[in-house]
């Protein structure tokens, strides 16, 4: 159960700080389902999306991940649910997609991955805060 607390306890101090991360979590949980998750729906040009494989997981294992990443992971970090664990995947996909996929990119096309990356690690090291699931179930067990 100390472990538990360690994971999910997440305090900034003041009302200010967890409001600005509450909102700050429901801005790029927000953005990344709209923008990365939808495409898994979407048809470009008659096409599905082709998720990059770079590192040669198999083809199911790479697209569960990508969409887990993309499709789940946002609402858990909206809801503050188990938060510095869900964005360990996102963080994954994120960084594999600013240092192989993109590497030779343009840093305008190697930005976007860069700043969810550095979002997702700012919310793995603060986590949820107090207005958040995780808060609420910690002090209710």
């Amino acid at each position: 159960m100390e472990i538990l607390h360690k994971i999910l306890y997440s305090d900034l101090g003041s009302s200010f700080n967890n409001v600005s991360l509450l909102i700050f979590r429901i801005l790029l949980g927000f953005e990344l389902f709209r923008v990365h998750g939808l495409k898994k729906f979407r048809l470009e040009n008659g096409k599905k999306e082709v998720i990059p494989n770079p590192l040669g997981l198999p083809t199911k294992l790479n697209a569960l991940v990508a969409s887990f990443a993309d499709l789940i992971v946002p609402f858990l970090i909206i809801l503050g649910l188990g938060t510095r664990l869900v964005v360990l995947p996102t963080i994954g996909v994120t960084a594999i997609g600013y240092f192989v996929v993109h590497r030779n990119d343009s840093l305008e096309v190697r930005d976007v991955p860069y700043m969810y990356t550095l979002s997702l690690l700012l919310i793995l090291a603060l986590g949820a805060g107090t207005y958040s699931l995780d808060y609420y179930l910690l002090n209710t067990l």
